[in-house]
């Protein structure tokens, strides 16, 4: 299934990537890439799974703001979570 993940453009950053549990939370694997519009990148995921992830712009972690929902993680914080 192809998932399109994206950030508005208000948000401005150098980098931005995807970290997640498709990725095995790799901080470099996925980046995204920078429009008019904002920041996004597609993947294609399993279907009828769920997966948790966050997004590190300049070494600051964020949430989707989209997410399908959110699930604590073991740093006090939450990771958005998207199904397929």
């Amino acid at each position: 299934m192809r998932v399109t993940f994206n950030i508005p453009a208000p948000l401005t950053a150098q980098t931005i990537t995807l970290v997640g549990e498709f990725n095995n939370w790799s901080e470099t694997a996925t980046p995204l890439l920078r429009s008019g519009e904002g920041w996004s990148t597609t993947m294609d995921l399993p279907p009828n799974h769920s997966y948790q992830y966050r997004y590190l712009a300049d070494g600051r972690w964020l949430n989707d703001w989209s997410a399908d929902r959110y699930e604590p993680n073991e740093f006090g914080g939450a990771n958005s979570v998207v199904y397929t």
